[in-house]
């Protein structure tokens, strides 16, 4: 291969600038890690360090305090797989201001994006997306949360369950049925009729709850983008963050690697060293290529995003499943590798081997996202 075509497989400068920031980011707060991703609420260490990077601004449109002129998918993902290899809570925190934020920022009215985007931009105030419940999960349409007009007010009822930042954040955009359709509601926490409350917790811990809506008033405003038209700015926020999942998945792979590496290459047993004895190598060789196909798919699928991620949402769809599939093989393989090292509580392979079990699940199950990619393909090639 010529130098000149390895460049083609380089990433531009700005975006090695980038993952640089996000690397010296997820490093600053590895003193803090292992106790902010045991946290059920958010840590205030986490996030007074993510504002002063900056990074935060990746996430909003320039004009209202991003970096970009509009959502680049690639960069977020470059900088999720740097900050998932040292804290699923910074990662998590980092991502959701987008997820949370990104339909008001291609739907909302003016006014709304003026309020609310320059105070995600510098977490000033941190972001929710509201949408699965009690009964519903993959099968939005089946939720059963309304919004009406009521006195000139818009009158929201329902329970949202399982929503990151839940109790934490300072707003939500809530889907809910509206007439015919599907509105999304930008619902802040001190609206007249929320509440929230913390019934569940997950095999890793997770700034997660349940959100209350009983007769929530906000005013006509606080509708993001046109009646009954919400359902089309969740498929965009899905389309423009789910392959950031998949940077996520193989920050966190590699990160476990490196754990297995160097337990590997330090320790010797039956008169052999470790990274030399049995499968180890097998192992160690498989994990390293796994993330790599993976890393190269989920570039691939990031940077067509950034171009459309409507149109591209298949491309996200296949990195997201190949790289949470692959970051459960390799943290799996790790932990065998380190033995009852791996095993420690609190340890970061044991971290990481709790926090990738959830990636197959949120922002699409593996079985849903491979369904749904199956009947595409079926129709595309009939």
């Amino acid at each position: 291969m010529s130098i000149d075509q390895q460049e083609l497989f380089a990433l531009p400068a700005e975006y090695r600038d980038l993952q640089a920031e996000a690397r010296d980011l997820a490093a600053s707060c590895a003193d803090i890690a292992a106790r902010a991703d045991e946290a059920d609420s958010l840590d205030t260490d986490t996030r007074k360090r993510l504002r002063a990077s900056g990074l935060a601004r990746v996430v909003v449109p320039a004009r209202f305090g991003g970096r970009y002129e509009r959502v680049d998918s690639l960069a977020v993902t470059l900088v999720r797989e740097q900050l998932a290899a040292e804290s699923a809570h910074l990662d998590s925190l980092f991502a959701m201001q987008g997820i949370g934020s990104y339909g008001i920022a291609v739907g909302g009215s003016e006014e709304l994006q003026r309020e609310w985007l320059p105070k995600v931009a510098n977490l000033d105030a941190i972001a929710a997306l509201g949408l699965t419940e009690p009964h519903v999960g993959s099968d939005l349409k089946a939720l059963t949360t309304t919004v009406v007009e009521r006195d000139g007010k818009l009158v929201v009822n329902g329970h949202k369950s399982f929503i990151t930042n839940g109790g934490d954040a300072d707003f939500y955009s809530i889907l809910a049925r509206e007439g015919d359709g599907y509105s999304l509601v930008l619902v802040p926490t001190d609206a007249p009729g929320l509440s929230t409350q913390r019934p569940h917790q997950i095999i890793a811990p997770h700034v997660l709850g349940d959100v209350i809506l009983e007769n929530a008033e906000v005013p006509i405003g606080n509708r993001i983008g046109e009646q009954g038209k919400g359902f089309g700015l969740v498929l965009a926020t899905l389309a423009t963050f789910r392959v950031s999942v998949a940077g996520a998945a193989v920050g966190m792979a590699e990160a476990a690697l490196r754990e297995a590496v160097r337990h590997a290459n330090g320790r010797e047993q039956f008169g052999v060293n470790l990274s030399r004895l049995g499968s180890v190598p097998e192992h160690l060789a498989s994990s390293w290529t796994d993330i790599e196909m993976a890393r190269s798919l989920t570039y691939r699928a990031a940077a067509a995003a950034a171009r459309d991620a409507r149109g591209n949402l298949h491309l996200s769809s296949m990195a997201k499943v190949g790289a949470t599939e692959m970051a459960a093989r390799v943290i799996d393989r790790s932990v065998q590798i380190m033995g009852r090292f791996g095993l420690v509580r609190g340890g970061k392979l044991e971290r990481l081997y709790r926090e990738a079990r959830p990636m197959r699940i949120y922002e699409g199950s593996t079985e849903v996202i491979l369904d749904s990619l199956a009947k595409q393909l079926i129709k595309d090639r009939h």
